[in-house]
């Protein structure tokens, strides 16, 4: 895949404007990343697939991901697929400790603009090393939605993650309301899944999926409000295996699942995604033409009801 020493070195570089008919976007990827056709929503947000040609990551990999929303934007991005790494413990000579693959993303929100990040499932093989780091930045009334759902080893064939590791680096900061305003960090997230933490209750307790999403709120919401979003976000759990929890953020919340099925893992954040879009007042999430769901994840949910239990 790629250059055997170096790994592929794959960029996609985008910006965001407000038109007339909606978000437009400018940019463009170099391989092993390429950027498809856009989606105008009815609403005017502009969902953009971003495809990984190689079929999958070798260590040495680098990808870089990086987007500017213009004021008033609307977007999704998201992934043609889901992303595979290959193991590379053990598989070299020159290198029998394995080379890491990589991947950053750095997004850039301004003023009224809303970034949804939302790509297809990561499945890491046996041995496999992957690194994400993630930093966000919002200006004031700019928000974000991101989730990730990973999955370690293919366990349907009987494969465990093994010595390989997961790590993932998400910072989201806020700019300051003026320009010697002081700004402020929403969140800075580090984690690591590997060894030891692969099979401890603090860990993932022996379970093959974790997901991740969190919302970095536009504007803070009142405590009842908040608080009622939260018992709706985990009425949302229900029919779904696993196990799932949610919590404030000063100006967002955070919510993670831990368990066998990396489906009950999307279908949740779907759900919590449609609760998001409706507390803002914005469209209901319409599931991507890229994804490859054989059910519908909102059918059992009642998304469509803001805090105040008012349509």
């Amino acid at each position: 895949m790629g250059d055997t020493a170096n790994g592929w070195s794959g960029t996609a570089s985008l910006r965001f404007a407000r038109g007339a008919r909606g978000t437009r976007h400018q940019g463009g990827g170099t391989a092993p990343l390429k950027v498809q056709r856009a989606f105008q929503g009815a609403d005017g947000r502009c969902e953009l697939p971003v495809l990984h040609t190689a079929g999958g990551l070798v260590g040495g990999d680098r990808l870089h991901i990086s987007a500017t929303l213009e004021a008033g934007c609307r977007v999704l991005l998201t992934s043609v697929a889901a992303q595979k790494v290959y193991g590379s413990i053990g598989r070299s000579r020159r290198a029998p400790a394995g080379s890491w693959a990589r991947q950053q993303l750095t997004f850039a929100v301004e003023a009224g603009a809303d970034l949804e990040w939302l790509p297809q499932e990561l499945v890491l093989y046996a041995g496999a090393l992957y690194e994400q780091r993630a930093r966000v930045t919002l200006a004031p009334g700019a928000g974000w939605l991101g989730g990730e759902v990973v999955r370690l080893g293919r366990t349907a064939a009987g494969e465990e993650l093994g010595q390989g590791r997961w790590r993932s680096l998400l910072e989201v900061r806020r700019l300051g309301a003026t320009a010697d305003g002081p700004d402020r960090w929403e969140l800075v997230d580090r984690l690591e899944l590997s060894g030891d933490a692969l099979e401890e209750a603090h860990g993932m307790a022996g379970q093959p999926v974790f997901g991740s999403l969190v919302w970095a709120a536009p504007h803070p919401l009142p405590a009842e409000r908040m608080q009622r979003l939260l018992e709706l976000c985990r009425s949302d759990r229900a029919g779904l295996e696993g196990e799932m929890a949610c919590g404030a953020l000063d100006q967002g919340l955070v919510a993670r699942y831990r368990g066998p099925s990396s489906t009950a893992a999307r279908f949740w954040f779907v759900r919590l995604w449609a609760r998001i879009r409706a507390e803002q007042g914005l469209a209901a999430p319409v599931l991507p033409r890229v994804w490859p769901f054989q059910e519908e994840p909102l059918a059992q949910a009642v998304c469509g009801t803001s805090a105040d239990g008012e349509r």
